[in-house]
């Protein structure tokens, strides 16, 4: 999530990766954000990378 400068508030961002890559890129992490991304869904930033999740089966859908 990001503050909007007008308003103040929190926006979702759409942006998803580790805990680490968030806080380092100035990301708040939102408190009832899904807490787990597979490692090999992750892109060399600690971003999640939808090509390479098209790529694994998962059981669930992004």
């Amino acid at each position: 999530m990001e503050v909007d400068s007008i308003s103040g508030e929190a926006v979702w961002t759409g942006v998803t990766g580790t805990r680490a890559a968030l806080q380092r890129d100035g990301f708040m992490i939102a408190p009832n954000a899904p807490a787990h991304c597979p490692a090999k869904w992750l892109d060399d930033r600690g971003y999640l990378d939808a090509k390479l999740a098209r790529r694994h089966s998962r059981p669930w859908s992004l």
